[in-house]
C-alpha cells in the first residue's frame, strides 16, 4: 500500500485560488480541477478569505496588535529572567553592586 504525501499550499497560493472562486467566472469544480484541489478545500479557502478581509481594512491605530503586545511581554519576561540571573551570578561570584 502506498502512502499519499500530504501537499502544503502558500499562502499566496490559497489566496489566488480563493480569490479566483470569489470572482465566479469559473465553477468551484473548474478551480479545483485547474489547480489539482478538492472542491471542498476551494470552498473553505473562499470562505476564509471573505471572513478575514475585513481584517484587511480594519483600523490598527484604534486596537493596536495583540502580536506586538505578546511579543513586548515575553521580552519582558526574558529580561526578568536574565535579571535574576545576574544577581545570582554576582552573589555567586561575591560581586556586590
Amino acid at each position: 500500500m502506498k502512502s499519499r504525501k500530504r501537499r502544503n499550499f502558500s499562502a499566496e497560493m490559497k489566496s489566488r485560488i480563493a480569490l479566483e472562486a470569489i470572482k465566479g467566472q469559473k465553477t468551484i469544480q473548474e478551480i479545483a480541477t485547474h489547480y489539482g484541489v478538492h472542491p471542498n478545500q476551494v470552498t473553505n479557502w473562499k470562505k476564509q478569505a471573505i471572513e478575514g478581509m475585513a481584517s484587511v481594512f480594519a483600523d490598527r491605530r484604534s486596537h493596536p496588535e495583540t502580536s506586538e503586545e505578546a511579543l513586548k511581554a515575553e521580552l519582558y519576561q526574558q529580561i526578568g529572567q536574565l535579571q535574576v540571573e545576574l544577581d545570582w551570578l554576582k552573589k555567586r561570584s561575591g560581586i556586590s553592586r
